[in-house]
Formats: C-alpha cells, structure tokens, sequence
C-alpha cells in the first residue's frame, strides 16, 4: 500500500530513502484540504504564478496542466500541480464567489444547509445585487427574488446617496411596498433590514419595489440582498 485509503496520502515505504521528501508530501496535502479553501470553481485556466498550497476545483473545459481533470481539486506544489478527488461530505469555502459549497458525492452545492438520504435538500441563500435608482415615484428592481423562494427579509444599504424631492422611501415589493422597511434614509450608509414576521414565498420570480415618500427619486445607488430558502426534490 502506498497511500492512504481516504486522502491518499502518500505513505512511507520500508527502507525507503528520503523519507522526509514523502512526509512533506503529505503534510502539505493535509495543509491545503484541512479547511479546504478554494479559490474558484469557474475558472479554466490554471494560473500562472501560484503560490504553494493554493487550490482550485478543476471545471469542465479546464485547459493546460488541467485538461482532464474536471472534478478534482488541484493544488499548486513545487511549482506543479497535484490532484486530490473531492470526497462526500467535504464542504469548502470559494473565494472568488465569497459562497460555501457542499460536496454530495456527485456535485458541489451553494447554501446547502440540510440534505436527505436520497438528496432532497434545503439551501439557504443570500442574493445580493446593485441597484441604480432612476428618476420617478418608483422603481422596480432588476435584480430579482427567484421563483419558489421562501424570503427571510431583505437588506439594504445606500451606497451613494438617494437624491429628489422625496422625505424617505419604502421597500417591498407590488401589492406590498412596505414589507421590508418604510421611513428609510436617504444618505450614503443609510440602511434596511427588513425581516419579515412570517416568512413569504414567491411561486414566480418577482422584483423588489422602491417607492418615494413624500416626492420623487432623482438618483443614487443600494445595494440590496434577498436572504431565502429553497428547495430542492429527491434525487432518486
């Protein structure tokens, strides 16, 4: 046996040379997966210049020193690369997505806060997104709440101060347009969190709504995130 069944780390050979070459192998292994962070999932192209211990999950149509290795988990060693298969369980931190990701056996998944024997699961998500407020008494948002969501709350903050001729603004959504907060500031810094009483889900996908109070929006910037659960069916 020369590796480790779960891991595969490699393992010390009887009367081997440079045993410590073999131990360092391994140690470095452990140092990149324990509290496995990874820096994308998405990109294709391994980088250039890494720096020993950065590891990144391989994606479909990875190129050059990845090419043929979708799935695993390749970690920069000595100016190289070797590849670790992720196993069931393991959960991960993506760096460039800011998101944490649960491996099930079969794919990794975002929010992932319960699952199934037969893969029904429940996943908590956060939306976050920019808005640019436009002139008028309202705005609907581009961003919008996903179809069979069930919304906690929104948030928000003014990234750049909202101007017109309003007193405050509300936020919700049509039909609703103070759920998530009414009375709210104008000035950059200025926030919501609207947590709702009873959690509401929404059959189709649906924008948020601004709305003036007291006058019109002329201009200005949030930023908004939509914090909700979904569901997923069994798998099998």
């Amino acid at each position: 046996m020369s590796e480790t069944s779960r891991f595969g780390l490699p393992l010390v050979q009887p009367a081997q040379a440079q045993k410590h070459v073999t131990v360092n192998e391994a140690l470095s292994l452990i140092d990149a997966t324990m509290q496995l962070t990874l820096g994308s999932r998405t990109q294709t192209l391994p980088p250039t210049s890494p720096v020993d211990g950065d590891a990144f999950l391989v994606p479909s149509g990875a190129v050059n020193a990845w090419s043929g290795r979708a799935g695993e988990i390749a970690i920069a060693q000595n100016g190289g690369w070797v590849f670790v298969f992720p196993r069931v369980g393991w959960t991960a931190w993506i760096a460039d997505a800011s998101e944490r990701v649960f491996f099930d056996g079969l794919a990794w998944h975002s929010g992932m806060v319960a699952r199934s024997q037969n893969g029904a699961a429940t996943f908590l998500r956060v939306l976050e997104f920019d808005q640019t407020i436009t002139a008028g008494a309202s705005v609907l948002t581009g961003g919008l709440i996903p179809a069979k969501a069930m919304v906690l709350g929104v948030t928000a903050k003014v990234i750049t101060a909202i101007s017109g001729t309003l007193a405050s603004w509300t936020l919700g959504v049509e039909g609703s347009e103070t759920r998530y907060g009414s009375g709210l500031g104008l000035g950059a810094g200025s926030y919501a969190e609207g947590v709702t009483s009873t959690p509401n889900t929404h059959y189709s996908a649906e924008a948020l709504k601004l709305s003036a109070t007291g006058g019109n929006f002329a201009g200005g910037e949030l930023r908004l995130a939509i914090h909700y659960f979904t569901l997923s069916v069994p798998s099998v």
